[in-house]
């Protein structure tokens, strides 16, 4: 279910929430924090309206609040918004839609 947030994005950006990894191997070693990689899968839980064109025409987003996705893993920038770590990005760092 999609995170509400107060934070409203401006033009072609989302704000993604991280969905946490599992955290144990197979042999069911725990894997201590800093040893973890951070995710490259989360929930959009805000998008922009879109970009405009050469015309000057808002052009939609292709991904929409609750979308689960994959991205970068340099991707977007961090930020705590309303006590929760998301991340900011434009659209153009989603690499695609988990089905």
């Amino acid at each position: 279910m999609a995170t509400k947030t107060k934070f409203r994005p401006l033009h072609d950006r989302i704000v993604v929430k991280r969905i946490e990894a599992e955290q144990k191997t197979a042999g069911g070693i725990i894997i201590p924090d800093t040893a973890k990689e951070k995710p490259q899968e989360g929930e959009v839980v805000a998008v922009g309206p879109g970009a405009r064109d050469e015309s000057g025409k808002i052009v939609a987003l292709d991904v929409k609040v609750g979308d689960k996705v994959l991205f970068g893993k340099w991707s977007g920038t961090e930020v705590r918004l309303d006590g929760q770590d998301l991340l900011i990005m434009k659209e153009s760092d989603i690499m695609g839609v988990i089905a």
